[in-house]
């Protein structure tokens, strides 16, 4: 079970409460929550706020293959995973991603939480756009596409 979307900030917010909404079954004892947050500081630099832009596309579908392949890796068929990521400007604290995993057991949640994280960051077409405080911004170097 899968739910993901690019949520557009200026439309809405990302929000726990739907992502609970999602993986809340019976079947599952256990549910990880993942949140990436717009934090102050980052190399030395005082940060006012974060804008990000993707290729939603090949994002969405970045998350349906990484979901897939935790299946064939990680050989955890019984989850719930809920993967939503913010475009557009963010102020400090705002949530840019949420990964919400439910499975039948801990350690299959941290492990399922932890892959999807670490994909996402080396795989999506997503970029970060830093605003300083002293009204410089600058986009952040990336990883590159590889086998889209």
């Amino acid at each position: 079970m899968l739910h993901t979307k690019i949520i557009d900030s200026k439309k809405e917010k990302i929000l726990t409460s739907n992502a609970e909404k999602f993986i809340k079954d019976s079947k599952f004892g256990a549910s990880i929550y993942f949140l990436g947050t717009v934090r102050n500081i980052n190399d030395n630099k005082t940060v006012t706020g974060i804008t990000y832009d993707s290729h939603d596309e090949i994002v969405i579908k970045s998350f349906k293959e990484i979901y897939d392949e935790a299946d064939r890796k990680l050989d955890i068929k019984d989850k719930a995973v809920f993967i939503e990521h913010a475009k557009g400007h963010l102020k400090l604290g705002e949530i840019s991603i949420i990964i919400a995993v439910a499975c039948k057991h801990r350690d299959q949640a941290y492990i399922l939480s932890r892959y999807i994280i670490e994909e996402i960051k080396k795989r999506s077409p997503i970029w970060k756009k830093e605003h300083y405080e002293n009204e410089d911004s600058k986009w952040l170097k990336g990883n590159p596409i590889l086998g889209t």
